[in-house]
């Protein structure tokens, strides 16, 4: 029924609407802003340069000379607009879904998951702990993302809590066919792994459950764009029950098929849930990416460059570390091995740290590492890299080795 969860949407009158808008400090407000609380983190977001990077950095397949094969800003639009959809017709904030989609992938490294995956195995290594993408996006818009006010001072994000949760609560991999927000207001920092809690709101439910509808088609589409799955057509005909001569596979029947299921089914009550038909199939077709296409044998060999890349880029900068004289260290040391990743990786530290004087660190903005500390350089090493688009990465992987 259309406008089913309208009392329950993130708006003033929500008994959780304090919670919901709280920033970690208040914005500067103009009296001629006519923007709403969650179009201003809209603009904040898409303004940043960690988002503009989105459209340099790979959804499942990497070819970044391909104009039509799905990239992770593509991917972000995608669910911005699924979610805008069913909020719509849910009676949800659409501004709120609006927000959390485009800033949900923030977080993300270069190369995709596998990347992600690389740079978990240095962060367990080096600093006991796991990286995963959507608490590096929170860290991203506290902490590291930087605008600049109209007074020319730099300063982070500062998102609303709605859209901050949203970012480190939309893990796409769920498995349960019930979602509902939960009633904790949590410390967002307290998250030790990925799908740990629920949203907190019910848009944010409707983003994380967006953005796993966006994904299963289109990686179906841009694989058989590719060639990769062509011998396991005639399965997945079988599966979609399609009459292979009649029917093309697409990204919009898929995407049509979950969105109308989802609204059909869902309530208050019972949460956002799709049929049992529509829940096994985007299961079914899961399991079939994730054989055919995501640990496929033309996909595993971009791996082992990636892994190349990535830890040299990693072990050129941490070999750098000298206590307090690190900063002399990475000047010394840097401009001989690759002047691109000496350029880059001061203009880095510059937003946070005045590097004019020696070897000195004096902090300029609120971070949270400091050089003092070991462990910190080397999380101050994994964000650089995490920033990083596919190609720029692959620019200074070159540069550092001579090419």
């Amino acid at each position: 029924m259309k406008y089913l969860f309208k009392d329950y949407a993130s708006n003033p009158d929500n008994p959780n609407w304090e919670n919901i808008i709280q920033r970690k400090k208040p914005l500067p407000t103009s009296p001629d802003d006519i923007r709403s609380v969650f179009d201003r983190d809209y603009t904040r977001i898409i303004h940043c340069t960690a988002y503009r990077r989105l459209k340099h950095k790979t959804q499942v397949f990497f070819s970044p000379e391909s104009d039509h094969i799905c990239t992770r800003s593509e991917h972000v639009s995608h669910v911005e607009s699924i979610s805008y959809t069913l909020a719509s017709y849910l009676g949800l904030n659409t501004e709120l879904t609006k927000a959390i989609a485009v800033a949900h992938d923030i977080g993300h490294s270069p190369f995709g998951h596998a990347g992600e995956r690389i740079l978990s195995k240095i962060s367990e290594r080096d600093l006991g702990c796991t990286f995963w993408h959507e608490k590096n996006g929170l860290e991203f818009v506290d902490y590291i993302e930087l605008l600049q006010n109209k007074e020319q001072f730099k300063d982070n994000l500062n998102l609303t809590y709605a859209v901050r949760d949203g970012i480190i609560s939309h893990c796409g991999e769920i498995d349960e066919n019930c979602l509902k927000p939960r009633n904790e207001f949590i410390d967002l920092s307290n998250y030790e792994k990925p799908n740990q809690y629920s949203p907190y709101t019910w848009e944010g439910c409707i983003v994380k459950i967006s953005d796993k509808i966006s994904y299963i088609g289109r990686d179906i589409e841009d694989a058989i764009s590719l060639g990769i799955i062509d011998e396991h057509l005639d399965k997945l005909y079988k599966l979609l029950h399609y009459d292979l001569p009649e029917k093309k596979i697409n990204n919009t029947a898929i995407i049509n098929y979950l969105v109308c299921d989802l609204a059909k089914n869902s309530s208050p009550n019972v949460g956002l849930r799709f049929s049992p038909e529509a829940f096994d199939l985007l299961n079914q077709i899961k399991e079939f990416n994730y054989q055919n296409i995501y640990f496929s044998d033309r996909v595993q060999p971009s791996m082992k460059y990636f892994d190349l890349v990535l830890n040299e880029i990693y072990d050129t900068l941490k070999v750098c570390y000298d206590k307090e004289n690190t900063v002399n260290t990475l000047k010394s040391k840097l401009s001989k091995i690759s002047l691109k990743l000496y350029d880059s990786f001061f203009g880095f530290l510059s937003n946070y740290y005045d590097l004019g004087n020696r070897n000195e660190l004096k902090l300029i903005n609120d971070v949270i590492f400091d050089f003092k500390n070991e462990k910190d350089f080397y999380k101050c090493i994994i964000y650089y890299i995490s920033g990083m688009t596919d190609k720029f990465a692959i620019e200074i992987y070159n540069d550092i080795i001579g090419f």
